[in-house]
């Protein structure tokens, strides 16, 4: 998820450090951008490395990394979804035949998916019996993953079955998330993108889902039969968690799970078999300090500036102590002897030049300071208008900009985050976290449907089997699942399998040799090259040697024999023919079909 929107989450519950905001824009400062199959080549320790990204399938942007160095190929494919759905095309990794290493995961290595349709109307029909009944659903999900699949499925059988049940999509970018999904079509699979293109018709233009960014409509819904897409899918803060305390102790309502929790997650721990009763959750919100708690914190603050303030001024007088002391060593000030110059009525008289001081009546010692700040003289040019500037002084950099259209009117941080983390993000009002824990009653269904958009089982073994690497490893995946993949593939192919654990390092390095060679001016002076298409071609008989303790391509010491003839590329009928009638010749071709 966006790491701005992980952390307003966690400021508004905790006290936060891991991370500021000036450090998500430093990240991200990082980010290069890539295109699907755009070839990048990496510079200084990664000199000699291209890296290639590659449609993963799992969501928006998911990516299969193809890392090629020295002709051999390295394919980086961890959650990877091999089915159409609908708003995200198939992986390419079938695309990619006998890669020096594959790796990928062990995730799904133990579970095998029903089919498509048929998990999307069980889905649905566990939606529709529960809202019948006049209970309510809460769906944990993430903010702009996996989401967006199941908002279309929503749209899909609300059309269908004409259901008027309301569906809400709450997360503190809910808005901002669906207008930007809005222009991301070329990412998406092909039947989105040309419904766009033949009749402007946009998937994401939502009729049945509310997009909202506070609890405040649910809550004037009350108990009122609905569905709520909330964030976050691990129930540990956010809207989600809110809600599910809410909802739990009401046997009609059901939660949803549409992912695995995480290890250690109040989603876990309510997906086991069977589920607890009840569970212990902490509340904690964010309140503005007052009384003598804000005293108390002003005054501390008071006290930290004055320690800054005091070690700033330090600071600053040892450095200009040191400027001017070295200023002085190296005879910036020009002193004029009391023999070369005017001599005043007291002796030891200096006049320093660049200071413009007369010192009369004592000597400084060649280590002091001068006894005022230097003076230095305004150079700026002056034209018939006043002086010259620089207009790009004045300009106003894109970020700051940024930061001005989010607080303008009408188009502010409201139209992107709740009023809580817009406030928390823009607002530096002294407040603290306060906390209690309680025990919530489970008397809500709980169910488990798999939309993660992993590919399972069956068809990881069929997809290892397709590209038949030379080596496999195996990660991000249970120990069970693990050692049945790789018996799997061991027993099945020659393939080399690794499952390293956490933090070990294996050597996968290539049997095979590779060296680096360069083609000396000579050799290349006799060769003789062919046109062929844009691209030139030529025999090349050559020696390896060695030029400035360099591996080189030099001309053969003897005569080599004659090549044969090669047939290289496609031959096209129609170009064929094309060729023949430039040179005065009628053509003809049938097709024969014995």
């Amino acid at each position: 998820m966006d790491p701005t929107i992980l952390y307003s989450l966690l400021q508004q519950v905790s006290d936060f450090d891991l991370f500021t905001l000036d450090d998500i824009d430093a990240a991200f400062q990082n980010v290069v951008r890539l295109k699907y199959s755009q070839n990048h080549l990496l510079n200084d320790k990664g000199e000699g490395i291209v890296i290639a990204p590659h449609v993963a399938g799992h969501d928006l942007g998911g990516t299969v990394w193809k890392i090629t160095k020295d002709g051999e190929d390295v394919v980086y494919a961890v959650d990877f979804n091999h089915r159409k759905e609908r708003h995200l095309n198939g992986t390419a990794l079938g695309s990619f035949v006998r890669p020096a290493v594959l790796i990928t995961d062990a995730y799904n290595a133990l579970n095998n998916h029903v089919y498509k349709r048929q998990q999307d109307q069980d889905f649905i029909d566990a939606l529709v019996k529960v809202l019948t009944s006049g209970g309510s659903v809460l769906l944990p999900v993430d903010t702009a993953g996996r989401v967006l699949e199941i908002l279309l499925i929503l749209e899909q059988y609300w059309t269908q079955r004409h259901l008027v049940y309301p569906i809400y999509f709450l997360t503190n970018v809910s808005t901002s998330t669906v207008d930007y999904v809005k222009s991301f079509l070329e990412w998406m699979n092909d039947s989105i993108s040309k419904s766009f293109e033949h009749t402007r018709d946009n998937a994401f233009l939502l009729k049945y889902v509310t997009l909202i960014i506070n609890k405040d409509e649910l809550e004037r819904l009350g108990d009122a039969p609905k569905v709520v897409l909330a964030s976050m899918a691990s129930l540990e803060v956010g809207f989600s968690h809110d809600i599910f305390v809410e909802m739990a102790n009401e046997a009609k309502n059901l939660v949803l799970f549409t992912e695995k929790g995480q290890f250690g997650t109040l989603a876990r721990m309510l997906q086991v078999d069977p589920p607890p009763k009840a569970v212990k959750v902490t509340m904690s919100k964010r309140i503005p300090l007052v009384g003598d708690e804000l005293k108390a914190y002003e005054e501390e603050q008071e006290r930290i500036k004055k320690d800054e303030a005091l070690k700033a001024s330090l600071s600053k007088k040892e450095e200009m102590k040191a400027s001017l002391g070295s200023n002085l060593k190296a005879s910036d000030p020009m002193v004029t002897d009391a023999s070369t110059s005017r001599k005043p009525s007291n002796a030891g008289s200096y006049l320093v030049g660049n200071v413009d001081i007369l010192i009369d009546g004592f000597v400084p010692p060649s280590t002091s300071v001068a006894p005022m700040f230097p003076f230095f003289e305004n150079t700026s040019e002056w034209d018939d208008f006043g002086e010259v500037i620089n207009p790009d002084d004045y300009m106003m950099k894109p970020d700051e900009m940024d930061n001005i259209s989010m607080l303008g009117a009408g188009d502010g941080m409201e139209s992107k985050l709740d009023e809580g983390s817009a406030r928390l993000l823009l607002d530096s009002k002294p407040s603290k976290v306060i906390s209690n824990e309680m025990t919530v009653q489970v008397k809500c269904s709980l169910a488990y449907m798999d939309f993660e958009g992993r590919s399972d089982g069956r068809s990881v073994k069929s997809v290892i089997a397709h590209v038949a690497p030379l080596k496999l490893v195996l990660i991000h995946g249970s120990a069970e699942a693990t050692e049945h993949l790789k018996m799997h593939c061991s027993k099945n192919s020659d393939l080399h399998v690794y499952a390293p654990q956490i933090e070990e390092t294996i050597d996968v390095t290539s049997d095979l040799c590779a060296y680096k060679v360069q083609l000396s001016e000579k050799l290349m002076s006799n060769v003789l090259s062919k046109k062929l298409g844009e691209h030139e071609i030529a025999w090349v008989d050559a020696e390896v040697g060695k030029a400035d303790e360099k591996l080189t391509l030099l001309p053969p010491s003897s005569t080599p024999a004659s090549h044969k003839s090669v047939l290289v590329g496609d031959l096209k009928l129609a170009d064929f023919k094309q060729f023949l009638a430039n040179k005065g010749l009628q053509v003809g071709f049938h097709m024969q079909i014995w």
